[in-house]
């Protein structure tokens, strides 16, 4: 098997099961909080909200630090520091005496984040130019589809096992891919002794700006989108359902719904945006999920819900890959790390403000409005998408802008000399 299938394989394992213990504890927080303790319902709300917002705070800061360093020291060291470190805040919680030291271990969790963005980078330098569409297409799978399905599988521990063997298994599981890095994972790098450079120098060093901040916000937007109608989902299935037995059952399948979907078309996506340009998957994707997003609104049974999560799934299995087979093309080698740790620290921005935005926007214009709101925010992505990317890339390929200076993103002409 070549090294770069088997780091894929040991990479996709390692990011689901951190994506998992991201999101596994949304609906095992209000009820562990209870277990520590706290008896009023608005306290119990309030401290779920922080102690859940505050991993994806502390995530998005600290993700271009060990993204930077992975640039500097390797990518193995990152993925072995991350894993490692991760399962021993995750098992902590499970002995968490109160709710003070569960949200110290929530924030602590946060900082030691980074494993997505080493695996990105290593994948993204350590493939060749012909596969790095589907590989990273294949990698972006195991984050969404963990983030999806987090939420359903520790619910299912807890009501099985006990809260407490939510946090026991998720830190065994963090184990587990600690050891298959270190044991699989084989990376070709050669530390540079040259001076750090700060981030003005890196700013400068990136030659595509614009494409690059237009693939952070592509990032954030979907994010946004994935993360905003989570707070309501067990609420909009319970007025659709008239079977109020199996409402936690109906909810999780709503959730996997569009993980399953996103496992299934991200790399088939990837390796279609290898073949015709990643801009065209992106533009196409971002217009249908904001159009899927509408309909949501309106269903009558929780089955049309249910299906209509899984055609939205479809479609942002095209955003992902696209967003990174973009950056790897447009940023040099040495900047890697440091740019998809700005990438990734755009979706841990996404995931709190989807969240929030969700719940409020709920709160007081009513559920059918977040459907809305999201579905508007991808189509205004879409038009800047098309302006600033796609009209853009169009207009080299004619040859009516030749000295543009973006030849790099031509996905059959790419030279690694152009970086």
């Amino acid at each position: 098997m070549p090294v770069w299938k088997r780091n894929l394989i040991v990479c996709w394992f390692g990011i689901f099961a951190a994506a998992i213990g991201m999101s596994q504890i949304a609906p095992v927080l209000p009820l562990y909080i209870r277990h520590l303790g706290v008896i009023d319902t608005a306290s119990i709300a309030r401290l779920s909200g922080i102690a859940f917002g505050v991993t994806f705070i502390l995530s998005a800061v600290f993700s271009p630090i060990w993204g930077h360093a992975a640039d500097i020291y390797g990518r193995k060291p990152m993925l072995l520091r991350a894993s490692l470190g991760m399962a021993v805040v995750i098992f902590s919680m499970g002995f968490a005496p109160n709710v003070s030291v569960l949200i110290g271990l929530r924030l602590l969790q946060g900082v030691i984040t980074g494993y997505s963005t080493a695996c990105m980078t290593l994948i993204a330098t350590q493939t060749d130019k012909s596969n790095a569409g589907y590989a990273l297409g294949t990698l972006s799978t195991a984050g969404i589809a963990g983030s999806l399905l987090g939420p359903l599988i520790g619910g299912s521990i807890a009501e099985a096992f006990g809260l407490q063997n939510v946090f026991f298994l998720m830190g065994g599981l963090l184990l587990i891919a600690f050891i298959t890095t270190a044991l699989f994972v084989k990376e070709s790098f050669v530390r540079q002794n040259k001076k750090i450079p700060r981030m003005r120098e890196v700013w400068g060093r990136i030659p595509e700006k614009t494409l690059t901040i237009t693939m952070f916000v592509t990032f954030f937007v979907m994010t946004v989108a994935l993360f905003s109608v989570e707070p309501i989902i067990t609420i909009y299935i319970t007025g659709l359902s008239k079977n109020t037995v199996h409402i936690a059952l109906l909810a999780g399948m709503a959730f996997s719904a569009s993980g399953l979907a996103n496992i299934i078309s991200a790399p088939w996506l990837g390796k279609l945006s290898d073949r015709i340009g990643p801009q065209k998957v992106m533009l196409s994707a971002l217009i249908a999920a904001g159009i899927i997003f509408i309909p949501q609104a309106f269903v009558t049974s929780t089955w049309q819900f249910i299906a209509l999560r899984f055609l939205l799934g479809l479609t942002l299995g095209g955003l992902v890959p696209s967003v990174n087979t973009m950056i790897k093309r447009i940023t040099p080698d040495e900047l890697t790390g440091r740019v998809f740790g700005f990438n990734m620290s755009a979706g841990y921005l996404g995931a709190f403000v989807g969240a929030v935005m969700g719940g409020q926007t709920a709160a007081w214009f009513g559920i059918r409005y977040v459907f809305f709101i999201t579905s508007a925010l991808l189509l205004l992505n879409a038009v800047w998408v098309y302006f600033k990317v796609y009209r853009k890339l169009d207009i080299q390929q004619t040859g009516e802008n030749e000295d543009s200076g973006i030849i790099i993103l031509q996905p059959d002409e790419m030279d690694e000399t152009n970086l």
